[in-house]
């Protein structure tokens, strides 16, 4: 008996259908979204450059063939490459994500949706400059702000009730997705074009997350995000040029996303796209930690101020019986870590080394996960000594999308029956919750990162720009790149 499969070609999936209408026809109208915008553009740009100070980033920067020359090509903001749009969202994106110190969304699924801004700068810098040589009005730094909160909500929305860590992707899938749709509407994508476009993006193999884990964590997933959002240039410059789409690129049986990747189940969503996740998106200020993290260290490091001379030395660590760390499921399940690190990616996923950094030295750096610092036998005396274990509540509210909290807490307890303090800090600096207190640390954050690589003068130009809302909004995003050129 013969099956006859129907090829008549379907209406588009719902789920790209509603990506491209909310990405033409949705108006932001959230002044708290476009002021956390500004924030973020700044703080994602600054983290990029922070990267260029580390040669296992830069030596995977510029063009792909040495001395190729793009004329009014997009300028990578800290150095003095002019690139193709697609390889200069790749070293946007890689200089982005290099030190996981942007931004970060927990839901089922987790992600930092800031690493978008590779495809949204490079596109609209180059489109900026064509148009000027052209003699047309540049895109302005209003038109990337909201391009970002919209990638934003995309890979936040998505990421809210379907996890792709679950089923061994990479939460880069929905980087691609998000990069994909703003990008192909920068380029003036109409209604098919942007859903031609996203299909594409579901299509393409993903990636698994097997530079992420033990005994394979590695460099990748520094760089992972940064291919992603280059990929999702090149997809929509391609579907500008007509290039089909696959309307059931989900939901085809047997060789759509569902059944191939995703164990059949279609995808579930908790909210309509709007600027959700953009106005509660997390800020990584204080420390380059995994964000699952980020709690854990600010316990650490109220413990280093308590009890940091009863760990300084290898003979006191001797003393101390057990080391308590009380989380949330997710952190478990991703940073929970013992036995040998390899290297400096394997060490900011581990959540007992970074809160040993902290409890020993009262702080954590990027620096704190190179082999030199790493060489330090206390760090890996007090990780032996480091048991976690999961609180429910934490849990639970970490999925509760009215708190959103990433609590954890440390306790120590020693040989001699004494004990610390039960710490315990339910939400990080970063959060929504924590705004004003995390927004004047966030700028301090962004002088010392333009301090790193420009003059007193060019760092007074780029932070007065950045500071005032309607002044950026209105500046040509050429200019706006500009004025971080070496």
């Amino acid at each position: 008996m013969s099956s006859h499969i129907s090829n008549v070609r379907p209406a588009p999936d719902q789920v790209l259908v509603d990506i491209a209408d909310y990405v033409l026809n949705y108006k932001i109208e959230s002044t708290e979204a476009y002021d956390t915008a500004r924030n973020c553009l700044m703080d994602t740009l600054g983290c990029g450059l922070e990267a260029l100070s580390y040669p296992a980033c830069t030596k995977l920067l510029g063009p792909i063939v040495a001395g190729t020359i793009v004329p009014d090509g997009a300028k990578v903001p800290g150095t003095q490459f002019q690139l193709d749009p697609i390889q200069a969202a790749f070293n946007i994106g890689a200089m982005i994500r290099w030190l996981d110190f942007n931004d970060t969304w927990l839901a089922a699924e987790w992600g930092h949706p800031s690493d978008n801004l590779g495809g949204i700068l490079a596109t609209a810098d180059w489109l900026s400059r064509t148009r000027v040589a052209a003699g047309k009005a540049p895109l302005t730094m209003r038109d990337v702000l909201t391009a970002m909160i919209k990638a934003h909500e995309i890979q936040g929305v998505l990421a809210l009730e379907n996890s792709f860590n679950r089923v061994g992707l990479d939460h880069v899938v929905l980087v691609k997705v998000a990069s994909t749709a703003v990008v192909t509407g920068l380029l003036g994508g109409n209604r098919e074009e942007i859903i031609n476009a996203v299909s594409n993006a579901w299509v393409d193999g993903q990636a698994l997350r097997t530079y992420r884990h033990a005994p394979n964590t590695g460099s990748r997933k520094s760089w992972a995000a940064g291919d992603a959002t280059s990929r999702a240039v090149r997809l929509g410059l391609m579907a500008m040029k007509g290039e089909m789409g696959y309307p059931s690129a989900l939901t085809a049986k047997t060789w759509g996303f569902y059944d191939v990747l995703f164990k059949g189940q279609p995808f579930k969503f908790q909210r309509p796209y709007g600027s959700y996740v953009m106005e509660q998106v997390l800020f990584k200020i204080s420390f380059p930690a995994e964000f699952h993290a980020q709690t854990a260290v600010e316990c650490a490091i109220k413990l280093h101020t308590q009890i940091g001379e009863r760990l300084d030395t290898l003979g006191k660590i001797a003393e101390i019986d057990k080391i308590v760390i009380t989380t949330h499921e997710s952190a478990i399940r991703i940073i929970d870590k013992t036995g040998p690190l390899a290297n400096p990616a394997d060490r900011d996923h581990c959540i007992q080394y970074m809160s040993a950094i902290g409890l020993l030295k009262g702080n954590l750096t990027a620096a704190d996960y190179e082999d030199d610092v790493a060489a330090d036998p206390r760090i890996d005396a007090l990780r032996a000594k480091m048991h976690c274990v999961e609180n429910t509540d934490y849990t639970r509210d970490y999925l509760d999308p009215d708190k959103r909290s990433i609590a954890n807490a440390i306790q120590v307890f020693f040989k001699d029956g004494t004990k610390s303090d039960n710490i315990e800090v339910p939400y990080p600096i970063g959060h929504r919750r924590r705004r004003a207190e995390g927004i004047p640390e966030l700028v301090n954050k962004f002088r010392t990162n333009l301090a790193r690589r420009f003059p007193a003068k060019q760092q007074a130009r780029i932070l007065a720009a950045c500071l005032h809302q309607k002044t950026l909004e209105a500046m040509p995003v050429n200019e706006f790149v500009n004025m971080f050129e070496i």
